[in-house]
């Protein structure tokens, strides 16, 4: 079967775009923006307070890592420091690195970017703070690449660039297996539904047969369970119902497939399972607010 997660972040088009370094000491916080992206915070040395809106400040640990998706947040020596502009301190291009006053806390980030106009399927369905501590059970991977990427800063040796580059990938997946497989987690959502038994099933199937005419009752069928039980949990836990999760993840797929260039509009409807392509052209319109060909084009 498909593994969902492979397959979101594969069309997707999502990679490390941007890695970036932070060294501290003594008194010091750093405020970021909300941007369309998902982004990796991990920290190796000392500790920080990682802030954002409507939650209780978190204290991370060496070994800690996390996820943000489009939050505004802030880490922090104290969480009752007012912080200052990260941007200012990696706003200018190739400025991946700052230093403020030691190396106490040392933290490394990762920034994640998709294709233009594909991060609300994924962003939309994860919760904007997911939080993997070094006593979870599936940080010993993390751990181990963690260590790697700290070893390649400052070897000046061939390959380096692209060594940091496919770790920093590796840890976004190992990061995201280890929330998805926590027992602790308590928040619904997509990466739950994955792990679950019956709903992780249901998903597999739709993602690795998208074009197929998928009904409620066949893929309650899958899950074993009854139509409306299985109506009721997939909406719950994914966010919306089983049929507009599978016309989201269709469109989704046919967006992607039209930035590429490399199919007919009517080969892209086809493949993912409309059978016309008027029907194919009304939905992508109303899900994205212009025809298909305009789309991409723009």
């Amino acid at each position: 079967m498909t593994d969902p997660l492979s397959d979101v972040l594969n069309v997707l088009g999502a990679r490390v775009t941007r890695r970036t370094r932070l060294e501290a000491a003594g008194r010091w916080a750093l405020t970021f923006p909300a941007l369309d992206r998902l982004k990796f915070v991990a920290l190796l040395r000392g500790t920080g307070w990682m802030m954002l809106p409507g939650r209780p400040p978190r204290l991370m640990s060496a070994g800690d890592v996390c996820l943000l998706g489009r939050t505004t947040y802030a880490i922090a020596s104290d969480p009752a420091l007012p912080p200052l502009d990260g941007q200012t301190f990696y706003g200018a291009p190739g400025c991946n690195s700052a230093r403020l006053g030691g190396d106490d806390a040392v933290a490394i980030g990762g920034t994640i970017a998709f294709a233009p106009g594909n991060a609300d399927f994924l962003l939309g369905m994860l919760p904007d703070f997911l939080f993997i501590p070094r006593s979870s059970a599936a940080s010993g991977a993390m751990a181990t690449i963690l260590e790697l990427m700290n070893g390649e800063v400052g070897r000046d040796i061939i390959g380096s660039e692209i060594v940091s580059a496919r770790l920093a990938d590796v840890l976004l997946v190992e990061a995201i297996r280890a929330y998805a497989g926590s027992a602790e987690q308590i928040e619904i959502g997509w990466l739950g539904a994955l792990s679950d038994a019956r709903l992780g099933r249901v998903l597999r199937v739709i993602h690795g047969g998208i074009a197929q005419p998928w009904t409620v009752a066949h893929l309650a069928g899958v899950a074993g369970m009854s139509r409306a039980a299985f109506s009721a949990e997939f909406t719950r836990r994914v966010g919306q119902p089983p049929l507009a999760y599978v016309r989201a993840w269709r469109l989704t797929i046919a967006r992607a497939a039209l930035a590429r260039g490399d199919e007919t509009v009517a080969g892209i409807a086809s493949k993912v399972g409309y059978t016309s392509q008027s029907a194919f052209g009304h939905a992508f319109r109303r899900a994205f607010g212009s025809p298909p060909k305009a789309d991409a084009r723009s």
